[in-house]
């Protein structure tokens, strides 16, 4: 959830002139006010933008203003949790060397659990406890930490994406899938029904013969499409990359992949997610004989 790099000097020298009245000095209230307005109204731009290339190259110099706003107010959760929302996007989306995609992904999980410590202490308390607490913990969650429980489970996701190769990291794949279908239960349809997306993956990393439950994945999936009307294009592509590969399913996968191509990936909040879902479309595609 890959591109070329062309870096944009212009428009990233700008994001740091912008920055640095915030970075020098002054009030750090009033940083963090602005700090926090310049990364939703951003966000927004990146969400809505249909040139990943200019995403990839542009990111980087806001990652690092990003960086430079948590050293001024360490203790601020709206932050911490922008921080590990783009690192998150950028590791896993845009990063294809995997030690740097490791680096950049655990930076982003050390924010969200930063952030879990500032907005919710019991629940961060769970992160080291038994699994029957954690999962007990997440009964307790209530609305109004839905997008808390969201960012944490997302970047953890992410993290245990780019360290398949860690036991320990993998031993979480539960916890995470608890956090989700809490979001689920409470907000099916937060972020484009984005969590439904992630609960699939999730459900459908192993066939059914080692443990997996392929068929809740395949239901997760249909969630987040009727969720979307069919607008979240990544839901589509997951689906094909992930169940119906596992279930060599070829008619399935080329007929979700072609929908993504053929779809207008222009979608308010949802534009960048969608051009890149096209992208990894066509190349599922293009290799799906050297699969089935």
């Amino acid at each position: 959830m890959q591109s070329k790099r062309f870096f944009p000097e212009r428009w990233s020298t700008c994001l740091f002139v912008v920055a640095l009245p915030l970075l020098s000095g002054g009030c750090a209230s009033i940083a963090e006010r602005a700090s926090s307005r310049l990364a939703d109204n951003l966000s927004a731009g990146v969400l809505n933008h249909d040139d990943p290339e200019t995403v990839a190259a542009g990111l980087p110099a806001y990652l690092l203003l990003l960086d430079g706003l948590i050293e001024g107010s360490p203790e601020s959760a709206s932050t911490l949790r922008s921080a590990a929302r783009l690192y998150s996007a950028y590791a896993g989306s845009f990063i294809q060397e995997p030690t740097r995609a490791a680096r950049l992904s655990a930076r982003a999980w050390g924010y969200a659990q930063r952030a879990l410590r500032l907005q919710s202490p019991s629940l961060a308390a769970a992160l080291d406890q038994p699994f029957d607490a954690w999962q007990a913990r997440m009964a307790d969650v209530g609305e109004k930490d839905v997008a808390l429980l969201f960012d944490v489970a997302t970047t953890w996701a992410g993290y245990i994406q780019t360290h398949s190769d860690d036991y320990a990291a993998l031993a979480a794949i539960p916890r995470v899938t608890a956090a989700l279908d809490r979001v689920v239960a409470l907000a099916p349809d937060y972020d484009h029904g984005s969590a439904w997306i992630y609960l699939g993956v999730l459900y459908s990393l192993r066939p059914a013969a080692v443990g997996g439950e392929p068929e809740k994945g395949r239901a997760a999936f249909e969630r987040a499409m009727e969720l979307s009307g069919g607008r979240h294009l990544m839901a589509q592509t997951q689906f094909a990359r992930q169940y119906a590969r596992l279930m060599f399913d070829q008619a399935l996968h080329d007929q979700l992949l072609q929908q993504v191509i053929a779809a207008d990936p222009r979608e308010p909040g949802l534009t960048l997610s969608n051009t890149l879902a096209q992208q990894q479309a066509r190349i599922l595609l293009d290799n799906a004989s050297d699969y089935f």
